[in-house]
Order: structure tokens, then sequence, then C-alpha cells
């Protein structure tokens, strides 16, 4: 059974490092939550180490930057891990070609144009028309505060039809912007496989991310990792695929499932959400702190 917890200090000690989410964890996407800072710094104070694990579609240097521009303090965290950094690599290698259609917004740009370490000599990769693809990639919608996957149903039985696979650079569903949620690129994912389509994920809840993070950590084979998060769907599935426990954070995606109070869930809502979720982290909370 899944035990509530009131800080991450009641546990930290047995983990050697922790994978810690970013939105709806860390911060709102405009903001720090500053318990969660103090918890990430007492941590590292204690000698832990801190992966910021993000599903953002970026190279971990345009997350680290929006991180400084937000004003987390970089003594909160060891190295940055994002699914951009795993997804990139994929697509240097060609795994879905080297035209492509590019869904997303120019702040997604350094995908394509910072050239990953190893693949300075690799075969060039460009941006077409849909028209001219081989393949498609996907970092979130043209328009994500106005768009769902359906605006593109016309465009993706296309993509379809030409039998083109898709590598999703971001595998979250929605997150909230500050009051606002957004779909993010693993809706547009799930809906071209629903549709019969291919796609390749990077992020979490899939092992690529957890592979790098851990050669990045370089802390051996005994070491224990906690993963932290409110996506039962990324955070705490990867989790449980990878067998190491996790932190399931109640006040983001969810919130509204386990009471009025968001920083101290019901324990009765949080046991049957997680019964029909099929889920079962080692530990919640409502806010990280």
């Amino acid at each position: 059974m899944t035990r509530i917890i009131a800080s991450l200090a009641e546990i930290s000690a047995g983990y050697d490092a922790l994978f810690c989410d970013l939105w709806g964890c860390l911060h709102n996407g405009q903001q720090p939550y500053e318990a969660a800072v103090a918890a990430l710094r007492e941590y590292r104070q204690a000698g832990g180490k801190v992966c910021l694990m993000t599903n953002a579609p970026r190279p971990n240097q345009y997350v680290i930057a929006q991180l400084d521009r937000m004003g987390v303090p970089r003594d909160a965290w060891d190295i940055v891990v994002s699914s951009g950094d795993a997804a990139q690599e994929a697509m240097f290698r060609g795994e879905v070609g080297r035209k492509l259609w590019h869904i997303g917004l120019p702040k997604d740009d350094g995908f394509f144009t910072d050239i990953p370490a190893g693949f300075e000599d690799a075969p060039a990769v460009t941006r077409v028309d849909l028209a001219d693809a081989e393949g498609i990639v996907a970092s979130g919608p043209f328009d994500e505060e106005n768009e769902t996957p359906e605006h593109y149903a016309d465009r993706f039985r296309d993509a379809l039809e030409r039998g083109l696979p898709m590598l999703c650079a971001n595998p979250d569903i929605i997150v909230d912007m500050g009051d606002k949620r957004i779909y993010c690129a693993g809706a547009l994912a799930q809906y071209y496989e629903e549709l019969g389509g291919k796609v390749l994920y990077f992020g979490k809840p899939h092992a690529p991310i957890y592979d790098r993070a851990r050669r990045l950590l370089a802390l051996g084979d005994q070491a224990r990792f906690l993963a932290v998060g409110d996506g039962i769907n990324t955070d705490v599935e990867g989790a449980e695929d990878q067998g190491i426990d996790s932190i399931f954070v109640t006040g983001g995606l969810a919130a509204e499932e386990f009471g009025d109070d968001v920083e101290n869930p019901r324990g009765d809502m949080l046991e049957d959400w997680l019964k029909r979720k099929g889920r079962a982290p080692s530990f919640a909370i409502g806010r990280l702190r």
C-alpha cells in the first residue's frame, strides 16, 4: 500500500539519487515551488544526488536556461536529463528518416540545430513540409494554447497513407501552465497511434531517459534511486518499469482527485484512484517538500 509522507526528509536517507520531475513538482511552468527547492537543497546537502528528469522536448541546456530564468537555484540539482536529449540522438541516428516534418514551436528549434556530441559527422537532418517528409518529429502542437490532437486528423491520415513513422520528443499528454492545461506531444503521438501510426518514444516512462541519467550520474550498480513526480503514467509507471521506488506528488496533474487540501491528500481517495489506475507508488505526498 502506498504510504503518504509529509516530507522528502522522512525517507530520503535510504536513497543515493533522485530522478525528480519538473513541471508540477518543482515548478508550475511559471515559477518554482519554494518548498520543493528547499527539499532538494536539503537532500543534496546530506550527500544525495539530484537528477532533474523532464519530458521537455529540448536538449538540456535549454531546460537549464529556462530554470535559470524562472529562478530555480543551481544548488538544488546536479544534472538535468531531458526527453529531448534521448530523442535527439535517435533522430540524428536516422531512426525516422532524415527529411522530417516537425510539429512544434520555434522554442524547440534547438532540437534540430544543436547537434549532440558524436553526431557532428552524421548525415544532415532537414525539416521539410509534410508532403516531402520521410518521418515526423512531434515536440508539441503548433498552437499549444488552442489546438487538440483532433486538429491534426487530416494531416495524420495523409502521413499514415505514406507509412511515416513519428518520433515523439515529449511523451507527456498534458501539463498545467499556471492555471491553463495544455496538450503536449504525447497527446499527438497517442492519437497518431490510435489511427494506426508507428511512434518511437524516448522520455518517461521509457527506458532510454533512465539509462542516460544513470550513465551521467555514474554512481555504480548498487546505487539506490527514487523517482519523484506527478505523472502516474510517466513518473510512476517509469519507476515501476525500472524497478525503483517512487513518490507520487498528488498535488500536480491529478490534484482534484484527492480532496480539498492539495497539501494533504485523503488516503481513501488516493487508494481508490490508484487501484483504478493500476499503479502502486511507494510513497505519496501532496507537494514536494
